[in-house]
């Protein structure tokens, strides 16, 4: 069983921030500090476990909040242009998972001094991803916010030039929703527009997702995005608004599948001969793998472009079932030309899916296409 994500805050984490304050500011209580943050830790989650750091920041900080700003600033690790994902802090300054409740504190105590707290999130997003923080910014003044969005994008630095996308995301994972870009996300068409092309994969992704955000709510637009964009773009470009579609490539919209060259799923469904699709077992276990084969051959006239997933149907603790989309293939299968694939499922136990035994389903789509579903008793 892997370690529990929340255990990212821990101790040794607390007392090493705690630690860098003290170093730069002698007047900086570290024992009541470390106290407070830890409190009572290993019943928290990790969201909890961050907003009480923040909580202590904001009770042993200097109460000017520029003073404060200052503080946090100077303990940033020097390094602000490497990947950081595995990146701890250590002697030379705070970076990771510790820069997030610093982050917080800024998005809590700084709205009186927007500018400057804009420009300490800049800074610290260099050392962890200030996504979650600059959100509230944004929504307490989008047209001001986005004066310094602008900024990021053109900046030297790639972790700031994706937090111009990824913190205007308007429907971010684990962050707080922007509902004036879900009402209306065209004013970052702009900013998507300069980053569309970063030399950074880190960037476009974050691009990818942003665009597959907006397909939520606004797909005509997209649709509008991905006919100025795609046609004469780089590969990478392309690659890139691919997966910008992916949300209405599984619904199989007719017209993200026509602009991106894909069969329609009206042909899948007439022009797809469907041989096999079977589970090896139809009661796999926890903690085993869901084993699935699939043989399928085309009888059009043309060649086709397909994008194969399979969805499977989680039983909830209710019983309902629940479907989440995977994918499997993409590729162009000749008239005629057959397919076979075969695709083992993990289902392992992990942090962010509780399995209940009983009854679950899997489906094949193609482009969209729902062909064949099967049921499987999931067993413990």
């Amino acid at each position: 069983m892997p370690e529990p994500f929340k255990n990212l805050f821990n101790l040794a984490l607390i007392e090493g921030l705690g630690k860098h304050l003290h170093a730069h500011y002698s007047g900086f209580d570290k024992d009541g500090f470390v106290c407070a943050a830890s409190r009572q830790l290993e019943q928290l989650e990790l969201k909890q476990r961050s907003a009480q750091i923040t909580d202590a920041l904001e009770i042993y900080l200097p109460e000017d909040f520029l003073a404060a700003r200052e503080m946090l600033l100077a303990i940033l690790h020097p390094e602000d242009e490497v990947d950081l994902r595995e990146l701890k802090m250590d002697e030379r300054g705070v970076r990771g998972w510790a820069v997030m409740p610093m982050g917080d504190y800024i998005a809590r105590r700084g709205l009186a001094h927007f500018d400057a707290s804009m420009e300490a999130l800049e800074q610290m997003t260099c050392r962890f991803s200030a996504e979650f923080a600059v959100r509230t910014f944004i929504r307490a003044d989008l047209p001001a916010a986005l004066r310094h969005i602008h900024r990021w994008a053109s900046s030297r630095n790639y972790h700031v030039r994706r937090l111009a996308s990824e913190g205007a995301r308007p429907r971010l994972p684990w962050g707080q929703h922007l509902p004036q870009l879900i009402a209306d996300p065209r004013p970052m068409l702009p900013v998507l527009e300069i980053l569309r092309d970063d030399p950074s994969d880190y960037v476009r992704r974050s691009v990818a997702n942003h665009l597959n955000d907006i397909a939520k709510d606004h797909s005509q637009l997209l649709l509008e995005v991905l006919q100025n964009w795609y046609k004469n773009g780089s590969p990478e470009r392309q690659r890139m608004l691919r997966h910008a579609c992916r949300t209405l490539i599984k619904k199989g919209d007719s017209q993200i599948l026509s602009a991106l060259g894909y069969t329609s799923a009206e042909v899948v469904r007439e022009a797809i001969q469907l041989q096999t699709f079977e589970l090896d077992s139809i009661q796999p276990k926890v903690g085993g793998a869901l084993a699935i084969k699939l043989a399928l051959r085309s009888t059009h006239d043309k060649p086709q472009t397909l994008v194969v997933d399979y969805a499977i149907y989680f039983r909830r603790a209710n019983g309902e079932l629940t479907a989440k989309v995977f994918k499997w293939k993409n590729c162009q299968i000749a008239p005629g030309q057959n397919l076979h694939l075969i695709k083992n499922h993990s289902l392992k136990k992990i942090t962010t899916r509780t399995y209940y035994p009983g009854l679950h389903k899997v489906a094949l789509q193609i482009n969209g296409a729902l062909m064949q579903t099967l049921d499987f008793e999931l067993c413990e």
